[in-house]
């Protein structure tokens, strides 16, 4: 068995394409193996900013032999076929078998085919690879006319040792490889893995992502330390920086005093989304005047050259938040909301001034229904999105509501509308917080509720995977905004409350409102199964219809988690099971409903006798119990059925002779499910 080994060394790679690069060729490769029957033992992918890598281990030298047998012609078809035929097998006639299929005789061409070997395979199937490379963006360089990320300048391709001929463009593969761009050029020659990863490692390239990643983490808050600050943790900075790098060096930085002033989130967006360096922070949280900047290069000076340019520059970035900073100020929050007019929210529900009119008359409307300060909510709604026309807000858009709420306190404006401002888009992901001020929520909901009614009365709904206005994240939001808060919101006034404020929809308010219901559904289910909870016990709750009390919907599935837990709800399920499977056998061939009062007068065993008073007991319970939402126990009384149900299947025949008694015993098995639909549609409970 022999080890494969390919480095395709290119000018540098972007990090956001890397980590997919190295899955797809891995993938690419091996599918190609597997396609000419060759199996191997393991395969490892490696990427840095400059070479995709893949080793495969355990392959044989040569592809197994293979027998193909092909169909032609019926024996006496037409020459032209024959010779067709023929032609494609590259068989004589007479190494032709003719068969009888029970159809008629027909030629049978049996081709062996020897092993080919494995170099052979590997070359076509790593040109046609790269051929096909799934870049996401891909360039031309020079006068050739294929095609990669980026120019590529060499190409190392061994297969037990020897060099595979592998020919992508100008370029032949060989034996060498390079090492570190500037720290160590020089080529060195390869026969293996081992030896490769000896070479490169000397020649200051860390080849594998995650120890490369975990040497900038380690370093990094090792330069914390010394400074007696905190690394401000940046998974996806990390991420990104680890493919900016093969020698990684982590350096301090110094943040000019001057720009310290600046809010916090400003200078730490502007230097993360422009330098990619990492900020520092004090005991207390807040920025320090300290950044660390992750080099790609040893320095004779130990990196004083480096950190004093990358303060230049930053200081030059820096100067540009600042003058945003300082000119955004000379302006009111309040005096921006015009210009919202000249923004687009989406053709077919008007500009976001639009937007803004339709979230004011929401959050008043929802702060009314939570306890909240209607006119600071409307306030607040009315600013959300003003800061959209600072220029700070141009520069860095990722700090929309955030500066809103700088500008807001700067203004005086109060800071439960301040905080609104700066939260209303919140939570925007399971891991956001989720705000908790009555007026921060009332914006927050109105927002998210304005955004899904509109696209969904003009059916721009998400389909499969595809949800390019965040849709399914709009309404986790609301349904965390209300389930953390404990909210006794009804969404369905609400849904019509909003769609009412559009002018011109294609789809009318009842109709929007039961769509979203269904959705809001279905997006429950995913948010409680990370809670442990059984989706298709929401679905039973959902299916007794019209409920939007989200609160009351997930008090009602936690009472019937439990109930359905106990022995009496599991055996009751069964027994609920047993009764609607025999009324809707006995009601289809019947042709009637059996939904009617039981006859009390033609109750002729203890069993039915018991069971009916049961029924009649727990239909009072449940009512009294529902009607407080005291769900927990309205199960109780169900479980209080168990034991005159379970009496009454092992006594009683439901299909007696006397068509009276049949009957009246089919509406007591009715009247079983119809109690117990009272609670959940247990149709609809799996298992």
């Amino acid at each position: 068995m022999a080890e494969f080994l390919l480095e395709i060394l290119s000018e540098e790679i972007p990090a956001r394409m890397q980590a997919r690069a190295a899955e797809d060729l891995h993938r690419l490769v091996g599918d190609g193996l597997a396609a000419n029957g060759i199996a191997f033992e393991a395969a490892r992918a490696y990427v840095t900013p400059r070479r995709l890598v893949l080793v495969i281990e355990g392959l044989p030298l040569a592809g197994p032999d293979v027998a193909e047998e092909k169909r032609g012609p019926r024996v006496g078809a037409p020459a032209q076929a024959l010779d067709g035929f023929l032609k494609s097998t590259g068989l004589a006639l007479e190494q032709l078998e003719t068969r009888d299929t029970g159809k008629g005789e027909f030629y049978f061409a049996v081709i062996n085919r020897k092993g080919r070997a494995t170099p052979e395979v590997l070359r076509e199937v790593v040109e046609a690879a790269m051929a096909s490379f799934p870049w996401p963006k891909s360039q031309r360089w020079g006068a050739n006319a294929v095609r990669w990320v980026r120019p590529i300048q060499s190409i190392l391709c061994l297969f037990d040792g020897a060099a595979v001929p592998v020919v992508f463009g100008p370029i032949t593969a060989g034996e060498s490889s390079a090492g570190h761009r500037f720290l160590a050029p020089a080529r060195f020659a390869v026969k293996d893995f081992a030896q490769y990863l000896a070479h490169v490692s000397d020649a200051k390239v860390i080849l594998d992502q995650g120890e490369r990643r975990h040497a900038i983490l380690a370093q990094a808050e090792s330069a914390a330390a010394r400074e007696g600050l905190v690394l401000k943790i940046d998974d996806g900075l990390l991420a990104e920086v680890t493919g900016l790098v093969e020698h990684p060096n982590v350096l301090a930085g110094s943040i000019d005093e001057k720009f310290m002033a600046v809010p916090q989130e400003v200078l730490i967006t502007s230097m993360r989304s422009h330098q990619k360096y990492f900020s520092l922070l004090k005991a207390d949280g807040s920025l320090a005047p300290r950044f660390l900047v992750v080099s790609n290069m040893d320095a004779a000076d130990g990196g004083k050259a480096i950190v004093a340019g990358n303060e230049r520059v930053l200081r030059a970035r820096l100067s540009d938040a600042k003058f945003f900073w300082d000119t955004d100020r000379k302006h009111r929050l309040d005096s921006r909301v015009a210009k919202l007019a000249e923004r687009t929210f989406y053709a077919k529900l008007g500009t976001v001034a639009d937007k803004v009119e339709r979230i004011v008359a929401l959050a008043g409307e929802i702060a009314s229904q939570i306890g909240a300060n209607q006119d600071l909510a409307k306030r607040a709604a009315l600013l959300a999105k003003a800061d959209l026309s600072t220029e700070m807000v141009g520069e860095f858009p990722e700090l929309q509501g955030v500066m809103g709420r700088y500008y807001a306190l700067n203004d005086g404006e109060a800071p439960e509308v301040a905080e609104a401002i700066a939260s209303h888009y919140s939570p925007v992901g399971p891991s956001d917080s989720c705000p908790i001020a009555p007026v921060s929520v009332a914006v927050a909901l109105a927002d998210k509720i304005d955004s899904l009614v509109g696209f969904f009365a003009i059916d721009e709904k998400p389909t499969g995977s595809k949800d390019p206005f965040a849709l399914r994240r709009a309404a986790l939001g609301v349904i965390r905004l209300i389930v953390e808060n404990g909210l006794r919101l009804k969404l369905l006034p609400l849904f019509t409350k909003a769609h009412g404020l559009f002018a011109g929809l294609s789809q009318g308010a009842a109709a929007t409102s039961a769509d979203l219901l269904d959705f809001f559904a279905d997006r429950l289910k995913v948010h409680l199964k990370e809670k442990g909870i059984r989706h298709d016990l929401v679905t039973a709750v959902f299916a007794l219809g019209g409920e939007d009390d989200l609160v009351r919907l997930l008090a009602r599935v936690g009472a019937l988690a439990d109930f359905l837990g106990s022995d009496d709800g599991a055996n009751l399920l069964v027994a609920y099971r047993r009764a609607a499977n025999i009324v809707r056998i006995e009601e289809k061939k019947d042709g009637v409903s059996y939904a009617a009062p039981v006859e009390a007068a033609l109750l002729r065993q203890d069993e039915e006798t018991t069971l009916a008073a049961a029924l009649v007991s727990t239909e009072s319970e449940l009512q009294a119990a529902l009607k407080g939402e005291r769900f927990a126990e309205a199960m109780a009384a169900l479980a209080r059925l168990r034991r005159p149900v379970d009496a009454f299947f092992d006594a009683v025949t439901v299909n007696a002779d006397d068509a009276s008694l049949r009957a009246n015993r089919l509406k007591l098995l009715a009247a079983i499910g119809a109690a117990m639909g009272r609670v959940a549609d247990f149709a609809k409970v799996e298992g």
